[in-house]
């Protein structure tokens, strides 16, 4: 194995340098009052977690995540989603919180990539959950609260699009077998439409059956388009999935939202734990989801503790694309710089201009220099106490 160069960092990890950590402090810190204002309390969970424990319930296929040991010998993964811990900590910790559980996040994942691929492998995400609370009106919470952190961080135009887990599910399951069902799906989700028509055309389907399941993929629009697709299908669960989306809109219409939305029934996730209701959310210009969720009511179980539950993730930096929101006024930049006669009278200066509200830098000088003086553009006001004091 070849020794990394001085300069290298792991595949797929970067350095955030000052102006872009503001950003991204600005974002969370935006989208956060959002969540505390719905009554979403943070929480935190751990960077580590046992492969056996959460790792083996994470959506997150196994070659992608970290692995390492502990001491004891046991396998360890770098967090690679917040669901997955939540969920355990709502089984255990607070096990004896009465339902609805309220939780938001936010922090690092990890997720290996390919060498090729050129991608992160550490991703900023805030998000919530709602757990304990059935459908449509936590679905609708869910979605409205997502909708409106999108509009805090002042993104222009986006679209929220959304389909049902279960709708699909129950469609294939009474037209082919589950090696067939997990093919489209897998077309689905990489949006693969041309590769989901050619195994339509050339699987073992009736005329009917065809025509059904490539009308999925103009199943997309408004609540017009939802009930012309309604009549089209006939099944008793995928009538009962339509049912729960009508539900839903009727719910979303009181919160006001329903221009940003959109019902898009071809719509899937990687991760299997989802189960109803699903959705992303598109940016202009940006060609993937700003962020996602949905219905898991499987999940939490798992652990020990049965509840339905809902949530979603935004992706942080995926946000810094394509926001608007703009960074508070920054405080006034000051340097001060002194010879080692002038500490004193340096650092109780220094103390009174922070009292202000000033960001304030020292520098002790052996001698002026012109390269100090190029560092000083930086700032707003460069004390010099060595010259007895004054301002440039």
């Amino acid at each position: 194995m070849s020794k990394p160069f001085v300069f290298e960092k792991p595949l797929g990890m970067r350095d955030v340098l000052p102006d872009l950590v503001k950003q991204k402090q600005q974002v969370v810190q935006t989208i956060q009052r959002v969540f505390e204002r719905w009554g979403y309390a943070q929480i935190e969970t751990p960077t580590l977690e046992y492969f056996d424990t959460v790792g083996g319930v994470s959506p997150t296929i196994e070659k992608k995540m970290f692995k390492l040991l502990d001491r004891s010998g046991r396998t360890l993964v770098l967090r690679p989603d917040f669901t997955a811990p939540i969920a355990r900590v709502v089984s255990s910790i607070l096990k004896e919180e009465p339902f609805p559980i309220r939780l938001s996040y936010q922090g690092h994942v990890y997720r290996a990539q390919e060498k090729e691929a050129g991608r992160n492998a550490e991703f900023p995400e805030v998000g919530i959950e709602l757990i304990g609370e059935e459908a449509p009106d936590a679905d609708a919470e869910v979605i409205a609260l997502a909708i409106e952190a999108v509009q805090a961080v002042e993104i222009p135009s986006f679209k929220l699009a959304i389909g049902h887990i279960g709708l699909l599910n129950a469609l294939f399951a009474e037209v082919m077998d589950e090696a067939r069902a997990k093919t489209l799906r897998a077309c689905l989700h990489q949006k693969d439409y041309v590769g989901y028509r050619t195994q339509v055309e050339k699987g073992p389907f009736t005329d009917g059956e065809k025509a059904l399941l490539l009308s999925l993929l103009y199943w997309r629009g408004d609540m017009i388009q939802l009930q012309q697709a309604k009549e089209a299908v006939s099944g008793t669960k995928v009538k009962q999935a339509f049912h729960e989306l009508e539900e839903l809109w009727t719910c979303l219409e009181l919160y006001g939202v329903t221009s940003h939305l959109l019902f898009d029934l071809s719509l899937l996730s990687h991760r299997a734990y989802y189960t109803g209701v699903f959705f992303e959310i598109y940016a202009s210009g940006l060609g993937f989801p700003l962020g996602s969720g949905g219905r898991y009511d499987h999940l939490v179980g798992q652990f020990g503790r049965p509840a339905p539950a809902t949530g979603f993730t935004l992706k942080v930096d995926r946000i810094i694309e394509t926001s608007r929101l703009s960074l508070p006024a920054q405080p006034r930049r000051v340097l001060i710089t002194y010879t080692s006669r002038e500490r004193e009278q340096a650092v109780h200066l220094a103390r009174e201009r922070r009292q202000k509200g000033e960001q304030v830098t020292l520098h002790r000088l052996a001698e002026d220099s012109g390269e100090l003086k190029e560092a000083a553009r930086r700032f707003d006001e460069w004390v010099r106490l060595e010259q007895g004091g004054g301002a440039v």
